[in-house]
């Protein structure tokens, strides 16, 4: 079989960020075999699309998912953010931002 990855690495990013909202993008990068350079490019295209918020905690980072927010898939009925990383982490991200309705 080919290199190739069934998931974008944004996609493996937000997955990292929905398992641990504090985590480094030294941890990410290592964790995903990307450069820090290429965590930093994702995570800033990932906040800048909206799906993701940082907030400063001390000296560190923390990540919030809006996991309300569709993915951006052309398609009939669009998953939102929240529904992909039930299926792919395993648990409701820890640390996201609320969806309306929904406690």
């Amino acid at each position: 079989m080919g290199n190739w990855a069934f998931l974008t690495n944004h996609a493996r990013v937000l997955v990292c960020i929905a398992r641990d909202p504090g985590a480094r993008l030294r941890d990410i990068s290592a964790g995903l075999g990307i450069t820090e350079r290429s965590a930093y490019a994702i995570m800033t295209d990932l906040i800048q699309a909206g799906y993701i918020i940082k907030t400063k905690d001390g000296r560190r980072n923390r990540y919030q998912i809006r996991a309300d927010l569709p993915l951006p898939e052309p398609a009939s009925r669009q998953p939102t953010v929240g529904e992909l990383l039930t299926l792919l982490a395993g648990t409701r991200p820890t640390d996201q931002v609320p969806v309306e309705g929904q406690n």
